[in-house]
């Protein structure tokens, strides 16, 4: 059963013993402060039974462990230690000194059922809804977005064909050996796979690399075991009802070897060899299969995955985050992050804005016909001995184009198809001038080459008024605004790699987007609540050493003034008892 947490305070709660001394301008002096109002207990209702069971560890104690996690960088053993003995934690958590609120398996299990009921996205959303009961996110407000992406490290191990082999065969001879109720390095010592389960089986191989033949050999050996493997699944599945988990667990294991020996060897006469090349969608980990190579740039290389979001550039919220392949372009489901957006704030977005990755032309057409703005730079074109194509005067209704030498044409002829990015092709045309008007023109050598024997070519791009009106656009003054809007997203993505998102802390794309949102989730609470007053910044380091000496050397000289003021006040008090003394006696100290 669901466990409740009581709205009245009790008196030894840490939060009410030690706010002060943590600090309530900290995060755990905020979540402190917002007990009762950021989570509910009912809202994690279906993840119990109503009317069975002990209770459980409140849920909404546990969500604000998840933020706390997050916001600290800590494992879940460190999650659990910090419960029990951190009194900052157990500030934050609302609970007894002497109380350790949950065990680690409360954690886990809590987080399992956010990710299979799908409920990370209300925790993400309930940020979004913090900022709105705060005042900081105006109700009806129209959205300027940015999109932008970054990438994320895989947690799988990324291998090479041979150990990536040698990792297929294991998962698949667990599968069969779970079947047979056996230890794998059993079942595979019966068979005569026990090599595979050595530290690495490349390492530990006693062969010349150096030698070609051998290598081959060596691999022919390894694709030999699993196909022997792999028959065996099959024959294994034939014999296990269509509803047994254990069926899957093979099928998909199978799967995976299958790939692997699909994408990495090369079957041919004199046997298999290592395939030429890089195949598409190249599975690089058995651990984490979804994890792609990927580049951000021609010189940032990365294994993993990527991080997409969207950001309102007016309050630097984030209203929307997920997970695509790493080897995916960055505009991947850019429409699906905008329409995302407004389900998470209820308000509408009037404009999206991204970097060049957004700025082809079929992107462009997919809001144009959703009814969407797109703002994103065309790329450009790399320095060239020749004219570009921006050099020319391309009128599309009247069907002309002009060159930099001012001649005319108007004969438009078929270049072949170009990718339209959803499987299909798109057939281009383009402008062809006079090949003998070229020949004579003062410009040539910057136009067209010397030993060509046709005119110079412009060729027209599917979404050619589109790219057109957003040249125009981006060099107009009124561009400017949205270069700098647009510098809010990677501001933000830097706050999510504060948190911890360049690293993957689970194996699964599904389990590294419940990461991605629980980071957003953190990092739009803590901006809301540092804008609305409810904490400091966190992390200010700026010249703390400086500032440090400056607070004690202030608190010293308020003490020695105090302790000035108090030596002369006594000093006063002990003369006029001394002179009272004196007039009483008749005799007078001369001081």
């Amino acid at each position: 059963m669901i466990g409740l947490r009581s709205d009245q305070r009790g008196l030894f709660e840490a939060d009410h013993l030690y706010l002060e001394y943590v600090g309530p301008d900290s995060f755990y002096g905020f979540l402190a402060s917002q007990r009762g109002r950021l989570f509910h207990d009912k809202d994690f209702s279906e993840f119990y039974c109503p009317d069975n069971g002990r209770d459980s560890v409140p849920p909404s104690l546990l969500a604000t462990v998840l933020l706390l996690q997050t916001h600290d960088r800590v494992s879940d053993e460190e999650a659990k230690a910090r419960a029990d003995y951190d009194i900052r934690w157990k500030v934050a958590l609302g609970v007894a000194i002497e109380e350790r609120p949950f065990a680690k398996s409360s954690l886990q299990l809590f987080r399992a059922h956010l990710i299979l009921h799908d409920k990370i996205r209300a925790v993400f959303q309930r940020s979004l809804q913090f900022a709105r009961e705060t005042g900081y996110m105006k109700s009806h407000h129209h959205m300027k977005i940015a999109l932008d992406t970054t990438y994320i490290l895989g947690r799988g191990a990324v291998k090479d064909t041979y150990n990536l082999l040698a990792d297929g065969i294991v998962q698949v001879v667990r599968a069969l050996a779970a079947l047979e109720d056996k230890k794998a390095d059993v079942w595979a010592k019966e068979r005569g796979y026990e090599r595979y389960f050595g530290s690495s089986i490349k390492g530990e191989a006693s062969i010349d690399w150096d030698d070609k033949k051998a290598r081959r050999a060596f691999l022919q050996s390894i694709v030999g075991d699993a196909d022997r493997l792999l028959e065996l699944a099959r024959q294994a599945q034939g014999q296990i009802s269509d509803d047994d988990c254990q069926r899957q667990s093979i099928i998909e294991a199978s799967k995976v070897l299958g790939q692997l020996l699909l994408q990495d060897v090369e079957r041919k006469r004199d046997g298999a060899a290592i395939k030429d090349g890089v195949s598409p969608d190249r599975i690089i980990s058995v651990h984490d299969p979804v994890i792609r190579h990927g580049h951000k740039s021609s010189s940032v290389l990365f294994d993993g995955d990527k991080a997409a979001i969207a950001v309102d550039t007016d309050n630097q919220l984030f209203t929307a985050a997920d997970v695509i392949a790493g080897n995916a372009p960055d505009k991947t489901g850019a429409l699906n992050m905008v329409e995302q957006s407004e389900e998470n704030t209820d308000c509408p977005v009037d404009e999206s804005m991204g970097d060049c990755a957004y700025g082809d032309g079929a992107t462009r057409q997919t809001f144009v016909d959703a009814g969407r703005t797109l703002i994103a730079k065309v790329p450009g074109r790399p320095d060239k001995a020749h004219f570009p194509k921006e050099d020319f005067k391309i009128d599309l209704e009247a069907g002309t184009c002009t060159c930099p030498a001012g001649f005319v044409t108007a004969s438009l002829r078929s270049m072949g198809y170009l990718p339209a990015g959803n499987g299909e092709r798109q057939k281009v045309r383009g402008f062809v001038f006079d090949v003998r008007a070229c020949r004579v023109c003062s410009l040539k050598s910057n136009c067209i080459s010397g030993k060509s024997r046709r005119g110079r070519t412009v060729r027209l791009h599917p979404q050619e008024a589109l790219l057109q009106q957003a040249r125009a656009f981006q060099h107009s003054e009124a561009f400017g605004e949205y270069r700098i809007r647009r510098q809010v997203a990677e501001h933000r993505l830097a706050r999510l790699v504060q948190l911890g998102i360049r690293k993957a802390r689970y194996f699964g794309r599904i389990k590294t987007r419940f990461q991605l949102l629980i980071a957003a989730t953190v990092a739009n609470l803590t901006l809301v609540a540092v804008k609305m007053g409810m904490m400091k910044i966190a992390g200010c380091r700026a010249f703390p050493l400086f500032f440090s000496w400056l607070n004690a050397s202030i608190t010293f000289l308020k003490d020695l003034l105090l302790f000035w003021d108090t030596f002369i006040a006594l000093n006063v008090q002990y003369k006029s008892i001394q002179e009272e003394h004196c007039q009483k006696w008749a005799f007078r100290l001369d001081f």
